[in-house]
Protein backbone atom coordinates (compact mmCIF):
# COMPACT_ATOMS: atom_id res chain seq x y z
CA UNK A 1 0.00 0.00 0.00
CA UNK A 2 1.46 3.73 -0.77
CA UNK A 3 0.60 6.09 2.03
CA UNK A 4 0.41 9.72 2.01
CA UNK A 5 0.29 11.43 5.29
CA UNK A 6 -1.31 15.12 5.16
CA UNK A 7 -0.83 15.93 9.26
CA UNK A 8 2.18 15.01 11.49
CA UNK A 9 0.03 13.13 14.00
CA UNK A 10 -0.99 10.27 11.08
CA UNK A 11 2.15 10.12 9.92
CA UNK A 12 3.31 9.18 13.57
CA UNK A 13 0.50 7.03 13.74
CA UNK A 14 1.50 5.17 10.57
CA UNK A 15 5.40 4.74 12.00
CA UNK A 16 3.34 2.90 15.29
CA UNK A 17 2.01 0.66 12.95
CA UNK A 18 5.35 -0.08 11.34
CA UNK A 19 4.33 1.07 7.83
CA UNK A 20 6.94 3.70 7.52
CA UNK A 21 8.23 1.62 4.55
CA UNK A 22 4.53 2.94 2.68
CA UNK A 23 4.85 6.09 3.73
CA UNK A 24 5.24 7.88 0.03
CA UNK A 25 4.45 11.33 1.51
CA UNK A 26 3.92 13.75 3.96
CA UNK A 27 3.99 17.56 5.04
CA UNK A 28 6.40 20.21 5.68
CA UNK A 29 5.41 19.84 9.53
CA UNK A 30 6.18 15.75 10.02
CA UNK A 31 9.75 15.49 11.66
CA UNK A 32 8.97 12.53 13.98
CA UNK A 33 10.29 9.77 14.35
CA UNK A 34 13.27 11.17 12.41
CA UNK A 35 12.89 8.90 9.25
CA UNK A 36 9.74 11.09 7.99
CA UNK A 37 12.06 14.06 7.30
CA UNK A 38 13.46 11.92 4.57
CA UNK A 39 9.99 11.52 2.75
CA UNK A 40 9.11 13.56 -0.16
CA UNK A 41 6.78 16.36 1.12
CA UNK A 42 3.70 16.86 -0.25
CA UNK A 43 1.77 19.37 1.97
CA UNK A 44 3.58 22.67 2.60
CA UNK A 45 2.24 25.87 4.55
CA UNK A 46 3.22 29.43 4.46
CA UNK A 47 3.27 29.15 8.08
CA UNK A 48 6.13 26.92 7.98
CA UNK A 49 8.61 30.30 7.28
CA UNK A 50 11.06 31.16 10.13
CA UNK A 51 11.03 33.32 12.46
CA UNK A 52 6.87 33.98 12.72
CA UNK A 53 5.77 35.32 15.97
CA UNK A 54 2.64 34.15 17.07
CA UNK A 55 1.31 37.89 16.50
CA UNK A 56 2.33 36.96 12.80
CA UNK A 57 0.60 33.67 12.22
CA UNK A 58 -2.76 34.77 13.96
CA UNK A 59 -3.26 37.59 11.54
CA UNK A 60 -1.59 35.80 8.13
CA UNK A 61 -4.16 33.04 9.26
CA UNK A 62 -7.22 35.59 9.85
CA UNK A 63 -6.27 37.37 6.61
CA UNK A 64 -6.66 34.37 4.37
CA UNK A 65 -9.54 33.25 6.21
CA UNK A 66 -11.08 36.24 5.23
CA UNK A 67 -10.05 35.97 1.59
CA UNK A 68 -11.40 32.26 1.25
CA UNK A 69 -8.03 31.33 0.92
CA UNK A 70 -6.08 28.27 2.82
CA UNK A 71 -2.80 28.53 4.20
CA UNK A 72 -2.04 25.26 3.12
CA UNK A 73 -0.61 24.08 -0.42
CA UNK A 74 -0.66 20.56 -1.99
CA UNK A 75 2.01 19.68 -4.36
CA UNK A 76 0.21 18.18 -6.99
CA UNK A 77 3.28 17.18 -9.01
CA UNK A 78 4.86 15.69 -6.19
CA UNK A 79 1.41 13.77 -4.79
CA UNK A 80 0.90 12.40 -8.42
CA UNK A 81 4.54 10.74 -8.09
CA UNK A 82 3.81 9.52 -4.62
CA UNK A 83 0.93 7.66 -6.32
CA UNK A 84 -1.27 6.99 -3.45
CA UNK A 85 -3.81 4.50 -2.52
CA UNK A 86 -4.77 5.86 1.19
CA UNK A 87 -4.38 9.45 2.12
CA UNK A 88 -4.78 10.37 5.88
CA UNK A 89 -6.33 13.91 6.48
CA UNK A 90 -8.72 15.76 9.19
CA UNK A 91 -11.78 18.28 9.47
CA UNK A 92 -10.46 19.00 13.14
CA UNK A 93 -8.93 22.39 12.20
CA UNK A 94 -7.95 24.34 9.37
CA UNK A 95 -4.93 26.19 10.94
CA UNK A 96 -3.31 22.65 11.44
CA UNK A 97 -3.74 20.98 8.71
CA UNK A 98 -4.44 21.18 5.21
CA UNK A 99 -8.85 21.28 5.09
CA UNK A 100 -10.70 18.02 4.38
CA UNK A 101 -12.96 19.49 1.68
CA UNK A 102 -9.86 20.83 0.21
CA UNK A 103 -8.09 18.08 0.15
CA UNK A 104 -11.14 16.17 -1.84
CA UNK A 105 -11.31 18.95 -4.61
CA UNK A 106 -7.97 18.62 -5.38
CA UNK A 107 -7.30 14.83 -5.91
CA UNK A 108 -10.43 14.91 -8.64
CA UNK A 109 -8.05 14.87 -11.19
CA UNK A 110 -5.16 12.24 -10.13
CA UNK A 111 -5.37 9.06 -12.40
CA UNK A 112 -6.01 6.73 -9.83
CA UNK A 113 -8.35 7.83 -7.12
CA UNK A 114 -7.06 7.11 -3.66
CA UNK A 115 -9.36 6.05 -0.67
CA UNK A 116 -9.30 9.25 1.86
CA UNK A 117 -9.61 8.80 5.90
CA UNK A 118 -10.27 11.74 8.15
CA UNK A 119 -8.91 11.43 11.86
CA UNK A 120 -10.64 14.24 13.70
CA UNK A 121 -10.43 13.60 17.40
CA UNK A 122 -11.56 15.17 20.29
CA UNK A 123 -10.71 13.54 22.93
CA UNK A 124 -7.89 11.33 24.30
CA UNK A 125 -10.26 7.98 23.43
CA UNK A 126 -10.81 9.18 20.20
CA UNK A 127 -6.65 9.81 19.59
CA UNK A 128 -6.25 5.51 20.18
CA UNK A 129 -9.68 5.27 17.77
CA UNK A 130 -7.57 6.05 15.13
CA UNK A 131 -4.94 4.09 15.89
CA UNK A 132 -7.52 1.48 15.41
CA UNK A 133 -9.00 3.25 12.33
CA UNK A 134 -6.09 3.34 10.28
CA UNK A 135 -5.08 -0.29 11.34
CA UNK A 136 -8.40 -1.90 10.00
CA UNK A 137 -7.47 0.66 6.59
CA UNK A 138 -4.09 -0.84 6.13
CA UNK A 139 -4.18 -4.34 7.31
CA UNK A 140 -2.55 -3.77 10.45
CA UNK A 141 -5.20 -4.30 12.97
CA UNK A 142 -3.56 -6.67 15.39
CA UNK A 143 -0.27 -4.27 15.37
CA UNK A 144 -2.97 -1.66 16.34
CA UNK A 145 -4.85 -3.23 19.10
CA UNK A 146 -1.18 -3.57 20.69
CA UNK A 147 -0.21 -0.62 20.51
CA UNK A 148 -3.64 0.67 21.85
CA UNK A 149 -3.87 -1.97 24.83
CA UNK A 150 -0.44 -0.72 25.78
CA UNK A 151 -1.39 3.17 25.74
CA UNK A 152 -4.62 2.25 27.53
CA UNK A 153 -2.27 0.52 30.23
CA UNK A 154 -0.21 3.54 30.71
CA UNK A 155 -2.96 6.00 31.30
CA UNK A 156 -4.58 3.40 33.26
CA UNK A 157 -1.64 3.09 35.54
CA UNK A 158 -1.15 7.20 35.89
CA UNK A 159 -4.69 7.58 36.63
CA UNK A 160 -4.51 5.46 39.63
CA UNK A 161 -1.49 7.08 40.61
CA UNK A 162 -2.99 10.71 40.19
CA UNK A 163 -6.42 9.35 42.43
CA UNK A 164 -4.50 9.49 45.17
CA UNK A 165 -3.69 13.52 45.24
CA UNK A 166 -5.00 14.69 48.25
CA UNK A 167 -5.32 18.10 46.36
CA UNK A 168 -6.35 19.12 42.70
CA UNK A 169 -4.99 21.89 41.67
CA UNK A 170 -6.91 24.85 39.16
CA UNK A 171 -4.52 24.73 35.87
CA UNK A 172 -5.03 26.79 32.79
CA UNK A 173 -3.25 25.64 29.15
CA UNK A 174 -2.65 28.09 27.48
CA UNK A 175 -2.49 27.16 23.88
CA UNK A 176 -1.62 30.85 22.11
CA UNK A 177 0.27 33.69 23.16
CA UNK A 178 -0.58 36.45 20.82
CA UNK A 179 -3.60 36.85 20.96
CA UNK A 180 -4.48 34.36 24.45
CA UNK A 181 -6.05 31.31 23.35
CA UNK A 182 -7.58 28.85 25.91
CA UNK A 183 -6.35 24.93 25.01
CA UNK A 184 -9.17 22.82 24.19
CA UNK A 185 -10.31 18.95 22.51
CA UNK A 186 -8.76 16.63 24.58
CA UNK A 187 -6.07 18.91 27.14
CA UNK A 188 -9.10 19.42 29.92
CA UNK A 189 -9.65 15.50 29.79
CA UNK A 190 -6.02 15.02 29.93
CA UNK A 191 -6.02 17.63 33.12
CA UNK A 192 -8.07 16.13 34.92
CA UNK A 193 -6.46 12.49 34.42
CA UNK A 194 -3.09 13.81 35.77
CA UNK A 195 -4.73 15.17 38.61
CA UNK A 196 -6.43 19.12 38.12
CA UNK A 197 -8.84 20.97 37.28
CA UNK A 198 -9.10 22.98 34.03
CA UNK A 199 -11.59 25.48 34.90
CA UNK A 200 -10.91 27.32 31.77
CA UNK A 201 -10.31 25.29 28.93
CA UNK A 202 -12.44 23.60 26.11
CA UNK A 203 -13.58 19.76 27.17
CA UNK A 204 -13.49 18.27 23.60
CA UNK A 205 -14.39 21.45 21.32
CA UNK A 206 -11.78 23.86 19.79
CA UNK A 207 -9.32 26.51 21.74
CA UNK A 208 -10.74 29.49 21.62
CA UNK A 209 -9.32 33.09 22.60
CA UNK A 210 -9.96 34.04 25.84
CA UNK A 211 -9.75 37.74 28.02
CA UNK A 212 -7.32 37.63 30.23
CA UNK A 213 -9.25 39.23 33.21
CA UNK A 214 -11.00 35.37 32.55
CA UNK A 215 -7.48 34.00 33.49
CA UNK A 216 -6.64 36.57 36.12
CA UNK A 217 -10.03 36.04 37.80
CA UNK A 218 -9.78 31.87 37.59
CA UNK A 219 -6.55 32.32 39.33
CA UNK A 220 -4.69 29.50 38.33
CA UNK A 221 -2.24 27.49 40.46
CA UNK A 222 -0.71 25.85 37.76
CA UNK A 223 0.04 27.24 34.14
CA UNK A 224 1.56 25.99 30.94
CA UNK A 225 2.39 27.79 28.19
CA UNK A 226 1.87 25.49 25.33
CA UNK A 227 1.64 27.42 22.40
CA UNK A 228 0.39 24.87 19.45
CA UNK A 229 2.82 23.55 17.85
CA UNK A 230 5.85 25.01 19.50
CA UNK A 231 8.40 23.80 21.41
CA UNK A 232 10.38 25.24 24.57
CA UNK A 233 12.51 27.77 23.04
CA UNK A 234 9.85 28.96 21.05
CA UNK A 235 7.46 29.60 23.83
CA UNK A 236 10.19 31.11 26.08
CA UNK A 237 11.05 33.66 23.24
CA UNK A 238 7.46 35.25 23.75
CA UNK A 239 7.89 34.76 27.14
CA UNK A 240 7.64 38.76 27.79
CA UNK A 241 4.66 39.66 26.56
CA UNK A 242 2.93 37.16 28.92
CA UNK A 243 4.39 38.67 31.45
CA UNK A 244 3.58 41.94 30.88
CA UNK A 245 -0.03 41.03 31.54
CA UNK A 246 -1.27 43.51 34.43
CA UNK A 247 -1.40 40.86 37.72
CA UNK A 248 0.55 38.23 36.07
CA UNK A 249 2.74 38.37 39.31
CA UNK A 250 -0.37 38.07 41.48
CA UNK A 251 -0.92 34.74 40.50
CA UNK A 252 -1.37 31.59 42.70
CA UNK A 253 1.48 30.28 39.75
CA UNK A 254 3.65 32.79 39.72
CA UNK A 255 3.55 32.94 43.00
CA UNK A 256 4.73 29.73 44.23
CA UNK A 257 6.88 28.98 41.11
CA UNK A 258 4.29 26.40 39.10
CA UNK A 259 4.69 28.05 35.67
CA UNK A 260 6.09 25.34 32.58
CA UNK A 261 6.63 25.77 28.90
CA UNK A 262 6.81 22.51 27.79
CA UNK A 263 7.16 21.14 23.98
CA UNK A 264 3.33 21.30 23.02
CA UNK A 265 4.17 20.50 18.70
CA UNK A 266 5.37 16.98 20.30
CA UNK A 267 3.57 15.94 23.31
CA UNK A 268 0.35 17.93 23.26
CA UNK A 269 -0.85 19.66 20.05
CA UNK A 270 -0.62 16.69 17.88
CA UNK A 271 -3.35 13.95 18.57
CA UNK A 272 -1.12 11.01 17.62
CA UNK A 273 0.53 8.11 20.40
CA UNK A 274 2.87 10.17 22.00
CA UNK A 275 0.10 12.42 23.65
CA UNK A 276 0.57 9.76 26.16
CA UNK A 277 4.02 11.38 26.85
CA UNK A 278 2.33 14.40 27.47
CA UNK A 279 -0.33 12.90 30.04
CA UNK A 280 3.00 11.67 32.08
CA UNK A 281 4.76 14.82 31.72
CA UNK A 282 1.61 16.61 32.99
CA UNK A 283 1.14 14.48 35.88
CA UNK A 284 4.73 15.62 36.87
CA UNK A 285 3.65 19.13 36.42
CA UNK A 286 0.47 18.98 38.41
CA UNK A 287 1.24 16.96 40.76
CA UNK A 288 4.63 16.49 41.63
CA UNK A 289 4.44 14.72 45.05
CA UNK A 290 3.23 11.69 43.32
CA UNK A 291 5.30 11.37 40.11
CA UNK A 292 8.65 12.69 40.43
CA UNK A 293 10.08 14.98 37.81
CA UNK A 294 11.98 13.43 35.04
CA UNK A 295 11.81 15.86 31.68
CA UNK A 296 14.85 17.01 30.07
CA UNK A 297 14.72 20.48 29.10
CA UNK A 298 14.15 20.21 25.43
CA UNK A 299 10.82 18.98 26.96
CA UNK A 300 9.92 21.34 29.62
CA UNK A 301 10.99 23.76 32.06
CA UNK A 302 9.83 25.52 35.02
CA UNK A 303 9.51 29.25 34.50
CA UNK A 304 9.33 31.09 38.06
CA UNK A 305 10.36 34.52 36.73
CA UNK A 306 11.62 36.24 33.66
CA UNK A 307 15.37 35.89 34.99
CA UNK A 308 15.14 31.95 34.82
CA UNK A 309 13.83 32.10 30.82
CA UNK A 310 15.91 34.81 29.70
CA UNK A 311 18.62 32.21 31.63
CA UNK A 312 17.31 29.18 29.48
CA UNK A 313 16.52 30.93 26.13
CA UNK A 314 20.54 32.54 25.80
Amino acid sequence: MRICSFLPSATEIVYTLGLGDQLYGVTRSCDYPAEALSKPIVVRSILDEEGLTSGDIDRIVKEHARNGQSVYHIDMEALRAAEPDLILTQQLCDVCAVGYDDVLTQIKDLPKKPQVVSLNPTSLGDVLEDLLTVGRVTGTSDRAQAAVSALRQRIDALRQQAAKATTQPRVFCLEWMGPLFVSGHWMPEMVKIAGGVDGVGNDRTPSTQIAWETVRDYQPEVVILMPCGADVPKTLSELDDVQALPGWADLPAVRHGRVYAVNSGAYFSRSGPRLVDGLELLAQIIQPELFPWTAPQEIAVKVPGPELAQHISA
